[in-house]
């Protein structure tokens, strides 16, 4: 006699990696997705279905500024009630930097309802001591912080040890992760070349000199560099600049669910006689 069917999958096909539901509960492997534009429509969907795998939602570049109030005010409202950090982009902040209205940028940017900020100098020179001083004064404000290394330019590299002190000072400022640039392109941008291509050796130097390689969150646009990432770090590395669309595939990877990381699920293998 066959027992009832539950409305619940089988936990080692939710979860093949058998850990994926504790790096979530210790906040290992969050998943930043980028927003170049999303209506309500769009955002609604978007969090029906990828809203529990999703950590940070970043209102991309400079495009904050380009909305309605009332519809920026609703979409950081409906991500919050689903618990995801929002951030404006961080070329945002340094527009204001450069504008010289940082302070009012902040104060709106709390006004709106962001419960996160970038801080980077991807465009912009940004020295040591501004850096350390905008870091601490956007926790003092209570927002999640993350930051950013790298230059948005075509052709630029990653200096490991630059990347390990910059890493190491935010971090010492209040800092929760540091993000390592790659655009939303992911080309010939810092660990990748212009076919999108890891750079192994560039990859295995930071991994030597930055102390706390764990808090560090990995641009990653496309699915050949999650792979990559996953491959190298497992279900934990925390990437981002991911696509709404990707975010539940991404997840799913994670899991050991998907053919490309097939290998980060446990294998138990036992006689299922199907009678």
């Amino acid at each position: 006699m066959r027992t009832a069917v539950s409305d619940n999958w089988h936990q080692l096909l939710k979860d093949p990696s058998g850990i994926r539901g504790r790096d979530r509960r210790l906040q290992l492997g969050k998943t930043m997705v980028i927003d170049k534009g999303l209506g309500l429509h769009s955002l609604t969907d978007f969090l029906q279905v990828s809203s529990s795998y999703v950590d940070m939602l970043k209102l991309a570049f400079g495009t904050s500024v380009l909305y309605d109030s009332e519809l920026l005010r609703q979409k950081l409202r409906m991500a919050s009630e689903h618990g995801i950090v929002t951030l404006p982009g961080g070329t945002l902040l340094e527009a204001a930097i450069k504008q010289n209205v940082t302070r009012e940028f902040l104060d709106t940017v709390q006004h709106f309802g962001f419960t996160g900020i970038e801080i980077s100098d991807g465009t912009i020179d940004l020295n040591r001591i501004r850096r350390t001083s905008l870091i601490k004064e956007c926790v003092r404000r209570g927002f999640i912080v993350t930051t950013e290394y790298g230059k948005k330019a075509e052709g630029s590299v990653i200096d490991p040890e630059e990347l390990a002190f910059t890493a190491h000072c935010d971090w010492e400022a209040g800092a929760e992760l540091v993000t390592v640039e790659a655009r939303e392109s992911g080309l010939n941008v810092g660990l990748f070349d212009e076919k999108g291509q890891c750079k192994e050796a560039v990859l295995e130097s930071v991994l030597k000199r930055v102390e706390h390689a764990g808090k560090l969150m990995w641009e990653a646009p496309l699915k050949s560099q999650q792979v990559e990432l996953l491959r190298q770090f497992g279900p934990t590395v925390h990437l981002g600049n991911i696509a709404p669309g990707d975010a539940l595939a991404l997840e799913a990877m994670r899991r050991g669910l998907r053919s490309d990381t097939f290998h980060l699920g446990r294998h138990v293998y036992e006689i299922d006689y199907m009678i």
